[in-house]
């Protein structure tokens, strides 16, 4: 387990749902007209070991692929540390299976990667990350990270930074370390001061704004499709918001008839977050 996770202690070892189990509810929700599933596991790779089948979770997402009436199909997370590489073939042939992958990194210091107890360091995880974009054009790569692990320095929250911008990630969860009760990282010394653990979460943040505008701004002058979530939060008529395959949200004006259908939306404008459009007729 990772040294700071508290989860295998309060949930259990991970089991796996039985494939049939799967298949059926989601044939069920085809037939109520839900357009997608996701797919949620604490690792994804680790999906089947426990089941008397022999399935991986390539092998499943092949199988929901072939449901009639869904449409997409969304999973998360995946581990770096016994990624599948049958998993990129799956998201780029499977019509269905959304091109964004979560990819948790926590850290960019091998120093700290191994203090979590990681299992990998930064060179293999960004050899995966190659993998991942030299077959699935315009993938989208989402992470986690982690500031202020008990023993990250400067130097090593440097290295955090360098590997932001060399893998430029559509979008990050940052977070800063707090103490799990009874975790190995509790029990640690060369704990991070607080207001050192929010500065650096505050710089990592301000890297992520700028790589995200960046790749958001891209977009522009494309025409994607979206699936119709809902009504816009904003109190603005007939606003809606639905997200992309490589789920970007997207607001844009149109009927409320359409939440729920897949629809296509020319960019027009873009933010950090949210790229905005008009209807394509």
């Amino acid at each position: 387990y990772c040294s700071y996770c508290v989860v295998p202690y309060t949930r259990g070892p991970e089991q796996s749902r039985g494939v049939s189990e799967i298949l059926a509810e989601a044939e069920n929700l085809a037939q109520e007209n839900y357009k997608e599933i996701f797919l949620l596991g604490q690792n994804v790779n680790s999906y089947g070991k426990n089941l008397p089948e022999s399935v991986t979770f390539s092998k499943l997402l092949t199988l929901l692929n072939n449901i009639n009436g869904i449409e997409r199909i969304r999973f998360m997370t995946s581990h770096p540390k016994d990624f599948n590489f049958d998993l990129i073939k799956v998201v780029k042939n499977g019509d269905k299976v959304c091109e964004h992958i979560h990819l948790p990194i926590q850290s960019g210091s091998n120093k700290i990667l191994k203090i979590m107890n990681r299992e990998y360091n930064v060179n293999q995880y960004k050899s995966i990350i190659k993998e991942i974009r030299s077959n699935i054009n315009n993938i989208s790569i989402t992470t986690d990270v982690m500031v202020g692990f008990p023993g990250e320095t400067e130097e090593d929250f440097q290295q955090t930074l360098n590997t932001f911008e060399e893998i430029k990630f559509d979008d990050a969860y940052t977070f800063i370390y707090s103490n799990r009760e009874n975790t190995i990282a509790s029990l640690m010394p060369n704990q991070v001061p607080l207001q050192v653990k929010k500065e650096r979460l505050r710089r990592l943040i301000n890297l992520q704004k700028e790589i995200s505008t960046k790749i958001n701004k891209k977009l522009e002058g494309e025409v994607l499709e979206v699936l119709v979530d809902k009504k816009s939060l904003k109190n603005i008529p007939n606003q809606l918001s639905g997200r992309t395959k490589t789920n970007k949200t997207v607001v844009f004006i149109g009927e409320q008839e359409l939440v729920g259908k897949l629809v296509e939306v020319k960019i027009i404008k873009s933010d950090t977050w949210t790229l905005y459009g008009e209807l394509v007729k």
